[in-house]
């Protein structure tokens, strides 16, 4: 039986109607339980949208401020902190990984540039599991997860393909980040990204007084066909893809945990709302410079070449920190659109051409690591009014 029409909070401009008529479907038609979603185009703030519940009770309203773990669109925010870095000349993007963090170049990895970090092509997609078997909490020792990946040899030939760093990216960004600028990955964005755009996103370390402000996550109901294709995804990836996607697994439950919220895990744990990641992402599309120079948004969004990830055998194509639209409209029609999806469905996006910042966020997860329906068909009614306009 379908759902009930949601009562809609917010704004949006007439000429982009169809996006909160897309919205309001979500909830009728596609399991929608909390979620927001906004647009920016041309510099402006035209739609900032939100319903349902916080909570899985379905007792709690979803606010403008409620914050959503947005899992591994986390990604993207911590690549515009890398990219920074590189537009002040503190990094160096083709240097080495061991020319920041020494330790890194053992077991045969002496010669991975930062850029391969970025693009999921160093190989070190996680921890072999059967040297050690991690669980959530090891996720929130530092030292331990870095001091662990910069021992780990590749698990391909770095350079060749991309295999998926699901968590481990961050880690891996996070210490050059770290060994570069003396702070964490979270610190710096929040002096540089988001209290200078005034936008409400944490890269982990949320503070105990904002868990008021957490929706709650909720898992997707089990699917016989998910867990089939898991499997195959296991199988055809073999050690790598086991390393990447059960060391540990990650679970929707672990985001509910004040401990994940206090804890930096700059690939999968960064909250915020939709708002906060187009307003972001709006700013990378308008052509100024206020994140990133027009060269560092070029070098962002410049394929590293498209292949069949070697973690989750899918057809894919990385820039240095963002998955590009491609062949698969991931973004919308560019094909040179860029971002990050989250698992579950979460999302953020840039389309330069248009002018446009895309954020979506929810807390009731969908199985699939990118293109949820919900995301898709927000942005297909959103092509469609630019199209019109």
């Amino acid at each position: 039986m379908p759902a009930s029409k949601p009562t809609v909070h917010g704004s949006c401009a007439d000429e982009f109607i169809a996006v909160k008529h897309e919205f309001e479907r979500n909830f009728v038609e596609r399991g929608e339980v909390g979620a927001s979603v906004s647009v920016v185009a041309g510099g402006k703030v035209v739609v900032d949208l939100w319903a349902g519940t916080s909570d899985a009770a379905l007792t709690l309203p979803w606010h403008r401020d409620t914050l959503t773990n947005v899992w591994s669109v986390s990604k993207g925010m911590t690549a515009i902190v890398a990219h920074q870095l590189a537009d002040s000349g503190d990094l160096d993007l083709d240097a080495a990984v061991a020319h920041y963090w020494p330790e890194f170049a053992a077991a045969g990895k002496a010669d991975i540039p930062v850029r391969w970090l970025l693009s999921h092509r160093s190989g070190v997609v996680g921890l072999a599991p059967e040297q050690e078997a991690l669980t959530a909490d090891d996720l929130y020792d530092w030292e331990k997860v870095t001091s662990l990946l910069a021992a780990q040899a590749p698990f391909f030939e770095p350079g060749t393909v991309s295999g998926y760093q699901a968590i481990s990216y961050g880690f891996l960004v996070g210490e050059v980040i770290r060994r570069v600028t003396g702070g964490t990955v979270g610190g710096y964005f929040a002096r540089n990204v988001a209290e200078p755009l005034d936008v409400d996103f944490l890269l982990g370390s949320v503070p105990p007084q904002d868990d008021g402000r957490c929706s709650e996550v909720l898992e997707p109901a089990p699917a016989p066909e998910i867990e089939a294709a898991m499997a195959h995804v296991l199988m055809a990836g073999g050690r790598a893809a086991q390393a990447a996607l059960l060391n540990p697994r990650p679970l929707g439950r672990m985001a509910n945990n004040p401990a994940w919220r206090r804890a930096e895990i700059p690939s999968v744990n960064g909250h915020g709302t939709a708002r906060a990641l187009a307003v972001i992402y709006g700013v990378l599309a308008d052509g100024s410079d206020r994140l990133l120079s027009a060269g560092a948004l070029e070098r962002a969004r410049t394929s590293q070449g498209r292949c069949m990830d070697a973690v989750v055998g899918v057809w894919g194509e990385f820039g240095l920190g963002f998955t590009l639209g491609s062949d698969e409209s991931s973004f919308g029609p560019n094909p040179k659109a860029f971002g990050h999806d989250g698992f579950g469905g979460s999302t953020g996006c840039a389309d330069p051409e248009r002018g446009v910042g895309f954020g979506y966020v929810m807390n009731q997860m969908g199985p699939l690591l990118r293109d949820d329906p919900r995301k898709m068909a927000l942005l297909s009614a959103l092509y469609g009014a630019l199209d019109r306009a």
